[in-house]
């Protein structure tokens, strides 16, 4: 890149293509690349779920920590990540999915990442329950419950 700067300023508007040649390198030197977009962590995960019995979809709120039972799964966000509006969205979660079996034992279905932009990349899919992510946000209607501190401001 130098080197064609420097052929470029060869000439009598050397100077300049110089200053905007450099001005070019500034600026995209300093310019914010699409994968390093700031994400920001929310306590709140909110996701969907499927009953596949009675075709009802319930949506429901899960604090990062908080463990949330849909029908015989239950579900743990780890962290929820999404973007600020300047940026395009991409929301992800970290989520584990159990299962309570009919002679009551807990078993891991689930461990990964979730992603609100491809629903059906890692949902969640169960022979009677289907679940997944839809959005991280920073508060719920919820109550959050009293062993998980939530990064609210505090009011005055």
């Amino acid at each position: 890149m130098i080197h064609l700067i420097q052929t470029l300023t060869n000439g009598r508007a050397g100077t300049a293509v110089r200053v905007l040649a450099l001005g070019m390198v500034c600026a995209t030197a300093l310019s914010p690349r699409p994968g390093e977009a700031a994400r920001i962590e929310n306590p709140v995960a909110v996701f969907s779920g499927i009953d596949k019995i009675t075709g009802r979809i319930t949506s429901f709120d899960v604090y990062v920590g908080e463990t949330v039972q849909f029908g015989a799964l239950q579900v743990t966000p780890k962290v929820c990540y999404n973007r600020d509006d300047t940026e395009a969205q991409k929301v992800t979660t970290f989520v584990e999915v159990d299962e309570i079996t009919l002679d009551r034992k807990i078993r891991r279905i689930f461990t990964g990442w979730m992603f609100a932009d491809s629903p059906g990349l890692n949902a969640v899919e169960h022979p009677v329950y289907d679940v997944w992510l839809t959005e991280c946000k920073l508060q719920s209607d919820v109550p959050p419950p009293e062993n998980v501190e939530t990064k609210a401001e505090p009011s005055n």
